[in-house]
């Protein structure tokens, strides 16, 4: 019989993480608290969103005593995306990075008009958002624009926004990010 070297392994518990950001209880099942320290977690937030299907990927960080989520990226499913799409609809997307003022971040934001579209108003819809977009996010933290962003308030003064150019079916922000930090900010951590 094969005698058992090494380490008698601990005993694992569950611990749990607080997420400011949601109203989620989260509990993760480690040996340790400081073993849990940069884990990143997704939690899946179509229940308290009614129905949209919005996931939210977060960092978990160990401060000594509690264990707390900060958030990294959100993004829409795209089952959800290819259920508001209809027949007889244009989409219209965009990609880009923008400064925060904290951090850099990507942003995608996803557009559907209610009937097809010519390729001019497409394009005036897309630099429109583009415009928008940057503008809210150079006044406001990542932290901010996150809870923004799950409440829907970005989307809804970017829907009414673009209304004036053409109306849409639905105005999402398909994907929110960071990229990086802000030089100035990681320069004054150093």
């Amino acid at each position: 019989m094969a005698e058992k070297t090494g380490k008698r392994e601990a005993k694992k518990a569950f611990f749990e993480v607080k997420a400011p950001m949601t109203a989620a209880k989260i509990m993760l099942y480690a040996s340790s608290a400081e073993e849990l320290n940069g884990k990143v977690i997704i939690l899946d937030l179509t229940r308290s969103l009614r129905g949209k299907n919005l996931e939210m990927r977060m960092r978990v960080v160990f401060d000594g005593t509690d264990l707390s989520a900060e958030p990294l990226s959100l993004a829409l499913a795209g089952s959800y995306i290819r259920r508001m799409i209809r027949k007889g609809t244009d989409y219209v997307e965009d990609s880009f990075i923008a400064q925060c003022k904290d951090y850099r971040v990507a942003v995608k934001p996803f557009l559907i008009t209610r009937n097809k579209v010519s390729r001019a108003i497409q394009n005036s819809l897309r630099t429109a958002s583009h415009e928008f977009l940057t503008g809210y996010l150079t006044v406001r933290t990542v932290k901010e624009m996150f809870s923004d962003i799950t409440t829907n308030k970005v989307q809804k003064e970017l829907s009414l926004k673009l209304k004036k150019i053409y109306p849409l079916a639905l105005c999402e922000i398909r994907f929110f990010g960071i990229v990086s930090e802000k030089k100035d900010v990681a320069e004054a951590k150093k």
